[in-house]
């Protein structure tokens, strides 16, 4: 998302210049880098209350953070995220504490930076007596219990999200997530890395699922985060038809996010209301109250943010289906992928495996999952079933790299091997130890 006075001002002058957008992310594999980002919920460890922004809430966060050497990003005046190297801290509109780290050459040195920015967070976190739990559904606040975030854009996501799904301010407010973005070689490699990852994700979905309580009670779901983004909005969410159209490629999928309704552009500053065009219509006629706007590729690279597929092209891939989890979880999910899609026989195994899946197939998995997790059937077994098949996958790509990397798959293995989840985890301890007080998972889920 465009910061002020970064944007590019380009005037967009045709549909191939949007889907050369998208190739100029084409890097040759020695040039593949591994992005994660992970979201967290702070808590007062006083009452166990999300932090407003301010008093002694997310700002102050902010502010100790930027006097150990982070940059302010602003927004009219306050400060909404920081930026420092190759990586940001950015805020989810409920005070979900973001990192979205910078390009890595290997797992090991996402791991080291998890460790270094969770040291930091908490050393200024603790001060004022806040905590974090990594969970992909707040366990106990209620949708009004949370605070909203003074980002411009929210405002206007805000309005809007109720006009096209029911939990679409759940999604906002009381979700967390992990990802991880990875690079592509050229447009073919693009298209199959694409296909096999929107396959997969529901069955990142089962073996990450970590949101089981809604409210302070078993929700009956072993992702309820996984639940929100089916009732989210469906003209941006899921798995998209498109991508696995013949023919598939750049041009194809700008066309597709051409048709995606708009939430904003920004100008001089200012989050502009864009809601009720298409880019398409913005593009060929402005926006209807603003004379004299026109489409340029900063509002193009903004639209495409908004997009939220379960796997999101922009000038790389973002593998978007997890639930947010604890530390060896967060670097798992970055291990699942890049062993899968950064070693070109695992990629080709990965591919054979998903192969003759159709979209409905898929997108009915993708239903099935938040209840089902590991036991969801899917053809002719389960699940977790599947998970073992491509997590062997996965090791075989990360061994191949001889970076000792297929280590950090062990969280995995484990949840496979019990077939226990984080999610059913929770619901055990909560049966078993807790005595049903669900506000105990903040004192064990704590980072």
């Amino acid at each position: 998302m465009s910061n002020p006075g970064e944007a590019d001002l380009t005037p967009i002058s045709s549909v191939r210049q949007l889907a050369e957008w998208f190739a100029a992310g084409s890097k040759p594999p020695a040039d593949w880098r591994i992005g994660t980002e992970h979201e967290k919920f702070g808590f007062r460890r006083e009452g166990l209350a999300p932090p407003p922004y301010e008093p002694q809430g997310i700002r102050a966060i902010l502010e100790g953070l930027t006097a150990r050497g982070w940059e302010p990003i602003l927004d009219d005046g306050r400060p909404i995220g920081l930026k420092r190297g190759g990586a940001s801290v950015s805020l989810e509109p409920g005070g979900q504490f973001e990192l979205s780290g910078a390009p890595l050459a290997s797992l090991h040195e996402t791991a080291a930076e998890l460790r270094d920015h969770l040291d930091e967070a908490r050393a200024v976190a603790g001060a004022l007596g806040i905590g974090f739990a990594p969970l992909g559904f707040h366990p106990l606040a209620r949708r009004e219990d949370m605070p909203w975030m003074p980002k411009g854009r929210y405002a206007i996501m805000r309005q809007y999200m109720p006009r096209v799904g029911r939990m679409g301010l759940d999604m906002m407010l009381r979700t967390c997530t992990v990802q991880v973005n990875l690079d592509f070689g050229d447009e073919a490699d693009m298209v199959e890395k694409l296909r096999v990852s929107l396959a997969l994700q529901p069955l990142a979905t089962a073996l990450f699922a970590n949101s089981p309580f809604l409210e302070g009670r078993p929700s009956g779901l072993r992702t309820l985060r996984g639940r929100v983004w089916t009732e989210t909005d469906p003209d941006r969410t899921g798995v998209p038809a498109v991508a696995f159209e013949p023919g598939f490629g750049f041009e194809r999928f700008a066309e597709w996010v051409l048709d995606v309704p708009m939430y904003f552009i920004m100008r001089e500053g200012r989050w502009i209301d864009a809601t009720g065009l298409t880019f398409r219509q913005f593009m060929a006629r402005g926006l209807p109250d603003q004379p004299g706007v026109e489409a340029n590729m900063g509002d193009w690279a903004d639209h495409v943010t908004t997009v939220f597929t379960d796997v999101r092209l922009k000038r790389f891939l973002e593998m978007r289906g997890a639930d947010a989890g604890s530390p060896e979880m967060m670097v798992a999910l970055s291990a699942f992928w890049t062993g899968l899609l950064y070693d070109d026989a695992a990629q080709k195994a990965a591919a054979a495996l998903v192969r003759g899946w159709t979209v409905l197939e898929i997108r009915a998995f993708r239903l099935a999952v938040p209840e089902g997790g590991l036991t969801t059937p899917f053809r002719s077994g389960t699940a977790r079933e599947l998970g073992r098949a491509a997590v062997a996958i996965a090791e075989d790509g990360l061994r191949a790299r001889g970076l000792g990397e297929e280590t950090l798959l062990a969280p995995l293995r484990a949840i496979l091997d019990s077939g226990e989840t984080q999610a059913d985890h929770w619901l055990r301890r909560c049966a078993e130890a807790w005595g049903g007080d669900v506000r105990r998972i903040f004192a064990e889920a704590a980072i």
